[in-house]
């Protein structure tokens, strides 16, 4: 086994594993950004925010992820005239498609909280949009927390998937390494194990969270 062809190419692909998390870090924050105005339009009594809200969520949800990236990167430059590069196709594929999943885990969360809550938030003269704001969503943060952390495990894995259109990211860089080199073996076992790692201890980090919170939205993707 030759470990030398990981450390040749060492800065080549651990510039690939900065892409990665800079990826996964701009899908998670966007992607709950846009998760949260989501969830809170599926609990809204109004239908005009609660049909389109749930019409977006479940249409992405019923599509793969890699069809969204292939659809932003090759068919919207079609419809709009304007190319997109290979990173900024990814963080918007990213943050349209997981923001379905992160709504479905702040609508749990807000549906979790206590009625009083809200009762008390009205007594104490908020409006409310500031109930929501000040008193609801931030309890139901709280509540999320492990399933949202477990979620952001699964965008880190996904990110992988953006090498269907070239961007060169840390699975892509060792595919080129190994097209270079033919180093089959030790390339792919490196690269899974830094996978293994560095998703082991989100999921501790998830669990913690778990053991300090009784609830755990069953929203979360199945894998």
């Amino acid at each position: 086994m030759d470990l030398g062809v990981i450390t040749r190419n060492a800065g080549f692909i651990f510039g690939g594993l900065v892409l990665t998390f800079e990826l996964a870090a701009l899908a998670i924050t966007g992607g709950l950004a846009l998760g949260v105005l989501l969830g809170a339009a599926r609990v809204s009594r109004r239908p005009w925010l609660y049909w389109p809200a749930t019409a977006y969520i479940h249409f992405f949800r019923g599509l793969p992820l890699i069809l969204v990236i292939f659809w932003l990167y090759f068919l919207l430059p079609v419809l709009t005239g304007r190319n997109l590069d290979e990173f900024t196709a990814a963080v918007a594929s990213f943050v349209v498609y997981e923001a379905s999943y992160f709504a479905e885990i702040v609508r749990a969360g807000i549906q979790s909280t206590s009625r009083g809550q809200a009762m008390a938030a009205a007594a104490s003269g908020l409006t409310g949009p500031q109930a929501f704001r000040l008193v609801i969503l931030p309890q139901a943060l709280r509540n999320m927390l492990p399933s949202l952390t477990n979620h952001a495990v699964v965008i880190f894995q996904d990110t992988s998937l953006a090498y269907v259109i070239g961007l060169r990211e840390f699975l892509r860089r060792v595919n080129l390494v190994d097209a270079r080199e033919a180093r089959s073996m030790e390339l792919y076992l490196f690269a899974g194990v830094v996978y293994l790692v560095l998703c082991s201890l989100g999921a501790l980090a998830a669990q913690r969270l778990e053991r300090r919170s009784p609830w755990l939205s069953g929203a979360r993707r199945n894998d």
